[in-house]
């Protein structure tokens, strides 16, 4: 009996799942539907796989074709931006069929799992690279350290998305996009939290990027991380309430953050007002209107924000924003926009991956713990480069997990109904295995 597979959104980090269920299909017997609002872009890379795989236009807005859509599939994908799962995910409750996606539970979500349970559907959430893998291999580290008797005392966990090393060139930031623009420029837009020594502790927004860790990744350098979200809501799922400290944060290259910081205290980042701007509006212009009147109004623009800024007019961190060409006559090419839609229609040019680029997925785990009376201490590490700007890093590790969570799904290996997170052996062993039997996604480790 064919298990018909519906996937909607075929983005730029689907081309790894597309790729692993065409791979699978014959064999498991699937026939795939991807749902995409331009699906032309799909036909070369389903033009081979006609008799089990097919590509459909779809929008959100058009309830009645999701309807259709989920009601004919058994299994639904959804690599749709994460404010559009709740609608998704309903439409797979009433229609009892199960939902896998690599986006962070909402509260909508979480407030249907009694509904699905009661439908017999699997809500399988969580499941790509951060939140994903990082739940998978944290987990399996954790089990480990407990199976030796072991008591944990302190779990930090980072991730980014990042540049090779071959491909960073002459970009200061050393980052360019590999997934949707957008989350980069609100990234960490709400206060952090987290647990250090069993002290709360919080960071403000506009501290944030301010405040880093260096950690070094064996054979890719050092790399500076900040706090992200809300660390506490990890405990109860990894088993770690009673841990004195736990942190999640995000990987940059050093100085990264510091030049981000700047563009924070600038405003450039705000997304919550329109600016009543023109198109025409030049960079130079649009800084200049977020200064305070200048005393000295014959000094250079970028001198003038350096000093409104406290930085050195000659450091790294104005070097970074002057190569972004904030203080150039480039019109801005937006009108009445929010200084984060402003910001992003810049970045998506200047940081916009190149065919010739291959990107870099770092990820680490730095656990403390005690075992037989000793302080210990492990590092797990990840580095997954990309192939292409197709099938990128982030691509792989977010669509690869995915994809092996959707063929256990699918054969029955998961019983556990309604809202469901990868912490369980029964998921992330299997998964963990095929990554590194199969894809060399290996995480390295290091006790002391």
């Amino acid at each position: 009996m064919t298990t018909r597979l519906l996937l909607l959104g075929a983005g730029r980090s689907a081309s790894s799942l597309i790729q692993y269920l065409l791979r699978h299909a014959p064999t498991e017997n699937w026939f795939l539907t991807v749902a995409d609002a331009n699906p032309a872009h799909l036909a070369p890379v389903l033009a081979a796989h006609s008799e089990y795989a097919r590509a459909v236009p779809f929008a959100l807005e058009d309830e009645a074709l999701l309807d259709e859509l989920v009601e004919q599939a058994d299994v639904v994908i959804s690599m749709l931006p994460a404010m559009l799962h709740a609608v998704v995910a309903r439409a797979c409750v009433r229609h009892g069929r199960h939902l896998a996606t690599a986006s962070y539970v909402s509260p909508e979500i979480r407030a249907l799992h009694e509904e699905a349970v009661a439908a017999g559907v699997t809500l399988l959430m969580e499941c790509g690279l951060d939140p994903g893998l990082d739940h998978m291999s944290a987990m399996r580290a954790i089990e480990h350290i407990r199976a030796r008797g072991g008591r944990l005392t302190s779990f930090k966990s980072y991730c980014g998305g990042l540049l090779a090393p071959a491909a960073e060139g002459d970009n200061p930031w050393k980052y360019k996009f590999t997934w949707n623009p957008r989350n980069v420029v609100l990234a960490g837009q709400s206060t952090a939290k987290y647990l250090e020594n069993g002290l709360l502790r919080f960071i403000p927004y506009q501290q944030l990027f301010a405040r880093t860790e260096t950690l070094a990744v064996p054979g890719y350098g050092e790399f500076e991380g900040y706090a992200n979200r809300d660390s506490l809501s990890y405990r109860t799922p990894y088993g770690l309430d009673d841990i004195p400290t736990i942190l999640r944060g995000t990987l940059r290259r050093p100085g990264y953050c510091a030049a981000w910081h700047a563009l924070v205290r600038l405003g450039l980042t705000d997304d919550t007002v329109n600016l009543d701007n023109s198109e025409a509006m030049t960079w130079a212009e649009l800084v200049e209107a977020y200064l305070p009147v200048s005393l000295v109004p014959d000094l250079d623009l970028s001198v003038r924000v350096a000093n409104y800024l406290g930085l050195d007019p000659t450091g790294e961190e104005m070097g970074r924003l002057n190569w972004l060409g904030l203080f150039s006559d480039r019109p801005v090419g937006h009108a009445n926009g929010t200084p984060a839609q402003l910001l992003e229609r810049l970045l998506s040019e200047k940081w916009q991956l190149q065919p010739h680029d291959h990107d870099l997925i770092v990820m680490q785990h730095l656990f403390g713990f005690e075992l037989n009376g000793a302080v210990r201490s492990l590092t797990s590490s990840l580095a997954v480069l990309g192939d292409d700007a197709t099938h990128t890093a982030m691509a792989k590790t977010v669509g690869l997990p995915l994809g092996m969570a959707v063929r256990r799904l699918v054969r029955g290996e998961i019983t556990q109904r309604g809202v469901l997170l990868p912490v369980g052996a029964e998921l992330y062993e299997p998964i963990l295995d095929e990554l590194a039997a199969d894809y060399g996604i290996v995480f390295t480790e290091e006790e002391n």
